[in-house]
């Protein structure tokens, strides 16, 4: 038997260092080819690390959260035959062999060569890798023999999961027997917060009547949305959500932002939209109203094409851009994405229909690639149906402009003498008060409110 060392690969674009940011793999468990082990993220993107050989995990190289060097030890499996590595099962080495090889090119590394690597839930842009960027790379290699490096290495811990209750990882349900399960329901206990003493951390009914006898108050009878409740979580802001933190921060910092809003009457642009629908049904992709709001904003930019801009502040650069790389901003599961519509001027609504439909959905399911979560000039964000009445959104940097849409309500409008039910929505807008006058903003949304209102001019050139 021998150890193979996975070293952390080269992601590319000289990027030094990355987050671990979720094991998928403890040490003791088998794994096989390809099996992936960890993910970790950049400053753009999360991707997967697979193992490239069948083996049994003896030590991670890292904690959850924590920053790993390319080229830092990430993972060692106990593997048949030689294995790659130098030194005993426990980490005491030696020298690994590589360290004692002279460099070599990153095409011709075999030892610690990977096989291609697949992108999980990215963050803002995702990357895919070939199995030769992730090889070791000749400028990355160890010292020498004679001062091994001194890795860190976790020998416990489950699959690097932020602590849970009473020692009980995330998403580990509590073990307990039915009668127990039955009579904690009846007490209205949460078997969650209950600390177990049996085997494997199984819960008895002695735990229960110690969970009772700590001050806890039996639930009303048959009732258990009083139960007291006990415990608290704490969940370290990792990962995306970190950078998604840092990326706010920033941006608040650095951006001056001034909110304009004005109420649209979308009552003829919705009565479109259904007739629309309705005419080119199975023909064409269905339209929301978003579609018709890209083609607004593209239409108005013609006219304000300051708003269709990035600001580099570092180098006091303003770049103003003809084509319009609309980002629209998506919630999935892994947070909040920003997938790009570009050259949405030369699309038509149900090509943007289609192409937002199709973002969306790479976005979600974590396959969207680098130029699509990447580039964008200006950005339209909504909350759909909870998009509230006002909303301040705050600029995608390092963009000056984002164009909310906040959700439709009927209201009582005097029109023409009379007072009739309208649907109205909201937008609320921000831009970046260094780059963009009040007034310039002002006209900008005035005339996107012109076109929502009169629907057919959006058709009209």
């Amino acid at each position: 038997m021998g150890i193979h060392v996975i070293k952390m690969p080269d992601l590319g674009e000289g990027i030094a260092e990355v987050e671990v940011v979720a094991w998928h793999v403890k040490p003791g468990d088998t794994v096989k080819e390809d099996q992936v082990l960890a993910d970790v993220m950049t400053d753009k993107a999360t991707v997967e690390i697979p193992s490239p050989v069948n083996g049994v995990v003896t030590a991670l190289g890292g904690k959850l959260g924590e920053a790993m060097a390319v080229g830092a030890e990430l993972i060692r499996l106990e593997v048949e035959g030689a294995g790659n590595y130098s030194g005993d099962k426990n980490g005491n080495t030696t020298a690994a062999r590589r360290q004692t090889e002279p460099a070599v090119s990153a095409q011709a590394a075999t030892v610690d060569e990977f096989p291609p690597i697949t992108v999980a839930q990215p963050e803002t842009v995702v990357t895919t890798v070939t199995s030769e960027e992730t090889a070791a790379p000749a400028h990355a290699a160890a010292p020498p023999a004679s001062k091994p490096p001194a890795p860190s290495y976790t020998q416990s811990g489950g699959h690097g999961a932020s602590p849970a209750h009473h020692g009980r990882a995330a998403g580990e349900k509590p073990l307990a027997a039915p009668a127990v399960r039955q009579r904690a329901w009846d007490m209205g206990i949460e078997l969650q917060y209950v600390t177990g003493s049996g085997p494997a951390g199984r819960i008895t009914h002695a735990d229960l009547d110690a969970y009772v006898a700590r001050g806890q108050k039996k639930a009303a009878e048959g009732d258990r949305r009083y139960a007291v409740l006990e415990g608290e979580q704490a969940m370290p802001v990792i990962g995306m959500r970190r950078k998604i933190a840092e990326k706010m921060q920033e941006t608040k910092r650095r951006i001056p932002h001034f909110t304009y809003v004005e109420e649209i009457d979308v009552t003829e642009l919705e009565a479109l939209r259904v007739q629309l629908n309705a005419r080119y049904a199975g023909q064409r992709p269905k339209l929301t109203l978003l579609p018709l709001i890209m083609r607004a904003v593209v239409l108005a930019i013609r006219k304000y094409p300051s708003v269709n801009a990035r600001f580099d502040d570092d180098a006091n650069i303003v770049t103003t851009y003809n084509p319009v790389h609309l980002g629209i901003a998506a919630q999935t599961d892994a947070g909040l994405m920003v997938p790009v519509v570009r050259n949405a001027e030369a699309r038509d609504p149900w090509s943007a229909a289609a192409e937002v439909a199709r973002l969306a959905e790479a976005a979600r399911s974590g396959k969207a690639l680098r130029e699509e979560l990447s580039g964008s000039t200006i950005t339209i964000t909504s909350l759909g149906a909870l998009g509230g009445i006002v909303t301040t959104p705050v600029i995608n940097r390092p963009e000056v402009a984002i164009v909310g849409v906040n959700r439709i309500i009927d209201k009582p409008v005097i029109l023409d003498g009379a007072m009739v039910a309208r649907k109205i929505m909201n937008l609320s807008s921000s831009f970046d008060h260094r780059v963009i006058d009040g007034m310039v903003a002002a006209e900008f949304i005035q005339t996107i409110r012109g076109y929502l209102e009169c629907p057919a001019t959006l058709f009209v050139e």
